[in-house]
């Protein structure tokens, strides 16, 4: 059985898009997979037993599949679906400018994307959805990144050389300029760290987008005497998970981090000011802290920058959880 599974959309995604892949080899044995993806997110496929071949874009494969599954409704990706011949297709293409749906079961997440009314009242996850669009019995199955002796050992090495004795507690609050509300509050990750390190170390998490910020943040702490670690901005996907890997608990928004965290198996607390903790699959690691303006902004208002909101959730509140979790 040859399987193609495309999935181009945000890395954070494709993460636990990865939780399909159990239930294909649990329906399909001896299944062969190939993963069409694009390169940004190769590394996080890599060393995964599910999957045999990764693809990145420009495809341009003319292999023949059983079965094809699309889970995205990007122009590229819905091309992409039509393009590749295979006998049985599930999930999304275009009809004219329009994403559509293969089969029956692909139709409930294009629903949600396009009607408020129907977002704002689903309690489905994101990956029940999936597996709706894809025909596949749902059991709650994990996504998971497969880290190397030598990745994990570069965690164990951070820890070594920064002499970390304690509990790790991680924290990443990144945001893209889609949803520049769901971050916490400078002023609020500062008075959690400042608790939290009384007790915790802490490695404060980011990425290029982040340099800036975190800078202004560190020094902020440094002028109270608060030493905590950071990642370096510039570590790929693959080394920023052999850190999270490290910590005992992630703290985090709505972001890749929170992915990434779970598909590690971590103690998860996350944040939800804008954008819906329903369709986030806990695998009973999460803890989600829902901000009490939410209904105010979900899901119309997602994209404004609301500072009353980013501070909705109290430093003390997200600690107490933390603790409790540890």
């Amino acid at each position: 059985m040859k399987i193609a599974v495309i999935k181009l959309g945000a890395k954070g995604d494709v993460v636990r898009t990865l939780s399909i892949l159990p239930a294909l080899h649990e329906k399909y044995k001896n299944a062969s997979i190939t993963w069409i993806t694009k390169d940004n997110s190769r590394d996080l496929l890599q060393g995964n037993p599910h999957i045999h071949a990764i693809a990145t874009l420009p495809y341009h494969g003319k292999e023949m599949f059983d079965i094809l599954y699309n889970f995205d409704i990007d122009k590229e990706a819905t091309s992409l679906a039509m393009q590749i011949t295979a006998k049985k297709k599930y999930g999304f293409y275009a009809e004219g400018e329009y994403p559509s749906a293969f089969n029956l079961g692909a139709e409930s997440y294009l629903s949600t994307l396009f009607d408020d009314d129907v977002k704002k009242s689903n309690r489905k996850t994101y990956q029940e959805l999936m597996f709706e669009a894809a025909e596949l019995k749902y059991t709650k199955q994990k996504p998971h990144i497969y880290l190397t002796e030598q990745e994990k050992k570069f965690g164990l090495d951070f820890v070594k050389k920064n002499s970390l004795k304690r509990k790790i507690v991680g924290i990443h609050m990144g945001a893209s300029p889609r949803w520049p509300s769901k971050a916490w509050h400078e002023s609020h990750i500062m008075d959690f760290i400042t608790k939290a390190s009384q007790q915790y170390d802490i490695i404060l998490f980011g990425g290029p987008d982040e340099v800036k910020s975190h800078a202004h943040l560190l020094e902020r702490l440094k002028k109270e005497g608060i030493t905590i670690h950071q990642n370096n901005p510039r570590n790929s996907d693959r080394e920023f998970a052999s850190l999270v890997n490290i910590c005992s608990s992630m703290v985090c928004s709505d972001s890749f981090a929170l992915h990434v965290s779970l598909a590690l198996g971590k103690k998860t607390v996350g944040l939800f000011f804008c954008t819906s903790p329903y369709e986030i699959e806990d695998y009973g690691l999460l803890h989600t802290v829902v901000s009490p303006l939410f209904e105010k902004f979900f899901p119309e208002r997602m994209n404004e920058y609301n500072e009353e909101l980013v501070k909705s959730i109290s430093a003390d509140e997200v600690l107490k959880i933390v603790k409790k979790s540890l």
